[in-house]
Parts: structure tokens; C-alpha cells; sequence
């Protein structure tokens, strides 16, 4: 695991991964009990997977397709 918590972690790259396109957000949660860093996609997740990694400073990255993120009230 990293000497950084997955909170510096994911404030330290969600920008550059902000700027890919395809990608709706950021989030820390949990998958198969540890803490994981998620990313949030309107597109494939394999078209992402070649530009963020699986795994950053020790902590796996789970690609989630969700669809775009729009505010409340936008039609």
C-alpha cells in the first residue's frame, strides 16, 4: 500500500483523469473489501483502461460505466 492515503491519492490525479474523455467523476468506495479508487465513465469501460491504470501507489482502480453525470433539473 502507499505511504499516501487513498484521499491524497485520488485530490492528486482526479484533474488529469478529469480531462480524458469519458470520464464523469471520481470516488473512493470499496470493492472485494479493501478501498478502492473508482472511476466513473460514460464510455466502455475497456476504451479507458488503456489511459488509467488498475492499480495507482497500490490502490486498484475499478472503471464503473454509468452513463454522463448531469445537474438535477437539466433535461
Amino acid at each position: 500500500m502507499s505511504e499516501r492515503t487513498i484521499q491524497r491519492v485520488l485530490q492528486d490525479n482526479t484533474g488529469k483523469w478529469m480531462e480524458i474523455f469519458g470520464v464523469e467523476g471520481t470516488a473512493i468506495s470499496v470493492s472485494e473489501g479493501q478501498p478502492c479508487i473508482t472511476i466513473f465513465s460514460s464510455i466502455k469501460a475497456e476504451e479507458l483502461q488503456a489511459k488509467i491504470p488498475s492499480i495507482v501507489e497500490g490502490y486498484p482502480v475499478v472503471i464503473k460505466e454509468t452513463g454522463t453525470f448531469r445537474a438535477l433539473g437539466e433535461e
